[in-house]
């Protein structure tokens, strides 16, 4: 998973397992772009309107994919003897919190409540995007790769006529949730509507069937929905990617600059420092960073309010938590819930029983549980998918396909296919904490 910030903390000791990549389904339906709706801004700036979202009461039945208690309205938990009690003071429409490694779902609410995401979205479209590209491709932007973006969008400052790697839109997009580099990726793609397709599609690889893509940056779009659930299993598939976990892990970074001529004529282009808006990474404005935080995404909109996926890896256990639209108006109240939930999750691993699970791809033949049904969903317990097994043999996924595993990273984890099961077999490694500090 990606990499995070926490203290110094020891490199864990990496073992290895073989990895057969997933299949993307590359839709040719045409979507409509992203309009520049008036209610639709996609500044990352956590300022939560619960008002504004479709209905303030879930629906009463949900998807059951993993697991029957997921599909049900409310808080779902199965506290084990000597287990911590849940934060009693949420005020998210929904959250999730899985253990990144098993797939358990430790505890959730409203977890396939269909939701505005925001910039969470961008999750996706990394997961979609990120492997077609090498990092060093160049690309100049002409200004029709800049076109539909939406008003009020969050920007990283690109500017046409300027040469950029597929690094830098990358960082573009993970620190400053820049809705620009996504067009310009989009556009390297085959367009907006393109890249819509091939995320839908991917989203239905991943089984995250609660989500409908209409905007690939998250910009407020009608019909455009996600869930806690969809989201994590976004974040639990992008960081099986190592560029993926890199740049959710960075905090700050040179961004190229507008190519200008000096008094003596002399061209010249400098660049500027951007910084992640992810705050439990940055611990900027007042929040701490989260000790063994290692990513993923935030965002906020109009209609979605703020939304939150994180990953944090503590005493040997990795968690993911996503948190959507919490009422409360406090200042960053969406990654204050974030870290309660985390701080339950990491003090009732091995207390609770499972409620659900994070389904593998379709792709990935993963067989049952004992009690389960045909579809994999193991009924009041919601407890459906087989257990991991682990596996040696180092391997490990780049953004070019290839097959390895980094050594240099520490923490974290990899769900793997291999011999057409679904594994995740073990911890991988978040990389060094010096990248979330000056």
């Amino acid at each position: 998973m990606p990499a995070m910030k926490k203290t110094a903390k020891p490199s864990l000791l990496v073992t290895s397992a073989t990895l057969l990549s997933f299949s993307l389904a590359l839709a040719a339906t045409a979507t409509a772009p992203a309009a520049a709706a008036a209610a639709g801004r996609a500044a990352d700036k956590p300022k939560p309107s619960p008002s504004a979202s479709p209905s303030a009461t879930p629906p009463a039945d949900m998807s059951t994919v993993g697991g029957a208690l997921l599909a049900r309205p409310g808080t779902q938990a199965n506290l084990g003897a000597g287990a911590p009690v849940l934060p009693k003071d949420l005020s998210a429409r929904s959250w999730i919190v899985a253990d990144a490694e098993s797939g358990d779902v430790l505890a959730s609410h409203n977890a396939h409540w269909r939701l505005p995401p925001a910039s969470t979205l961008k999750m996706l479209f990394a997961d979609t995007v990120l492997p077609k590209f090498p990092k060093k491709q160049k690309h100049k932007v002409v200004p029709s790769d800049l076109a539909g973006i939406g008003s009020g969008s969050s920007m990283v400052g690109i500017k046409e006529d300027e040469t950029y790697t597929v690094h830098d839109l990358w960082l573009g997009v993970f620190l400053r949730s820049g809705n620009d580099a996504v067009h310009v990726l989009s556009a390297m793609n085959g367009g907006v509507d393109k890249t819509v397709d091939d995320m839908n599609a991917r989203a239905e690889e991943l089984q995250a069937l609660d989500t409908t893509v209409v905007s690939p940056d998250g910009y407020d779009e009608k019909h455009q929905v996600s869930s806690a659930y969809d989201l994590t299993l976004f974040a639990r598939s992008g960081l099986q990617n190592e560029d993926f976990r890199e740049y959710c892990s960075t905090v700050r970074a040179k961004f190229p600059g507008e190519t200008k001529k000096n008094k003596k004529g002399k061209t010249t282009r400098g660049s500027f420092e951007i910084q992640n808006t992810n705050r439990l990474l940055t611990g900027d404005y007042g929040l701490d960073a989260y000790q063994g935080i290692a990513g993923v995404k935030n965002g906020n909109t109009t209609n979605a309010g703020a939304t939150f996926t994180g990953v944090a890896e503590r005493d040997g256990r990795v968690l993911l938590v996503t948190v959507m639209n919490p009422e409360k108006q406090e200042h960053d109240e969406v990654y204050k819930e974030t870290a309660k939930l985390l701080d339950w999750g990491f003090k009732a691993s091995g207390k609770v029983s499972p409620v659900g699970q994070l389904v593998p791809p379709k792709s990935a033949d993963t067989g049952t549980r004992p009690g389960a049904d045909a579809s994999g969903e193991a009924g009041g317990s919601g407890d459906g998918a087989t257990k991991p097994k682990t596996a040696s043999a180092a391997s490990r996924t780049d953004g070019s396909g290839g097959v390895g595993i980094a050594l240099a990273i520490t923490g974290g984890v990899l769900a793997l296919l291999a011999a057409g099961v679904f594994l995740i077999n073990r911890r991988w490694p978040l990389p060094e904490l010096m990248r979330r500090r000056r």
